[in-house]
């Protein structure tokens, strides 16, 4: 009895002597979303994985990315117009392959097209603005910028994500604040009448590069789960980025 009160005591001074963990490395919204943003540039490149659940639509992608100063490249395949589909996209100008079966009407025979938000080509006037908002979201320069203009940090923790030390923050956007730069392929109209705030997770690693983030719009549409996630891996990693041909571009 003697000997396990001994061993008792002893493992309770260990506990009590071990160094605690520091705390994570933020507590201000700003300052978070500026050095994940310096980490993105200088981590160069990465691959990264997309889930969308909006309501009834369900879709994957996954691609790669390159990252710099003067903007994000990415090249990545989708199934979220229920069909493997590829986009590029490249000093800002996003292509999209089309499906053969529909190329002679949208195409013009050729396998690209450039699709724009405000395009008036068929392609873009369907898609254009969910595709362009798909892209936007694989960008973790994209989500850094709301944090910083209309983020509250409202939880931190060290945590690890699939094995990896992480630093995990929870993050509330006010959509007053955040202007016309709005999620999920929402309209000004749409964010005035809604109002409230929704919460942004975000996975660091040790270098504040992101690991993860999810983007869930489901406490401000209330009609269903609506969240966007992103998962990022092999930073540093060689990736290959052009765009598509010219003459292969309708």
């Amino acid at each position: 009895m003697r000997k396990a009160a001994v061993v008792l005591l002893l493992a309770l001074l260990a506990g009590a002597c071990s160094p605690a963990s520091p705390p994570p490395s933020f507590d201000d919204a700003r300052a978070l979303a500026d050095a994940a943003t310096a980490a993105t540039t200088s981590g160069g490149s990465a691959k990264f994985g997309t889930d969308v659940a909006v309501g009834s639509v369900r879709s994957k992608g996954q691609g790669q990315a390159r990252f710099g100063a003067g903007g994000t490249s990415q090249v990545m395949t989708t199934d979220f117009i229920g069909e493997p589909m590829e986009l590029r996209l490249v000093a800002g100008k996003l292509y999209a392959k089309v499906p053969e079966g529909s190329r002679d009407e949208v195409g013009a025979g050729k396998p690209w097209v450039v699709v724009a938000q405000d395009g008036t080509d068929p392609f873009s006037q369907v898609l254009g603005g969910s595709l362009a908002q798909l892209a936007a979201q694989n960008d973790p320069a994209h989500t850094l910028g709301e944090i910083r203009t209309a983020g509250t940090i409202v939880s931190a923790e060290r945590t690890d994500l699939g094995g990896v030390a992480a630093e995990h923050y929870r993050v509330d956007l006010d959509l007053a604040r955040l202007g016309t730069d709005l999620p999920a392929g929402l309209s000004a109209d749409e964010a005035g009448r809604l109002g409230g705030k929704f919460p942004v997770e975000l996975w660091l690693d040790d270098t504040h590069r992101p690991l993860q983030i999810v983007l869930d719009l489901s406490p401000i549409l209330q009609g269903g789960e609506a969240r966007i996630t992103t998962r990022y891996t092999d930073w540093g990693a060689p990736v290959e980025i052009q765009p598509p041909p010219s003459g292969e571009v309708g």
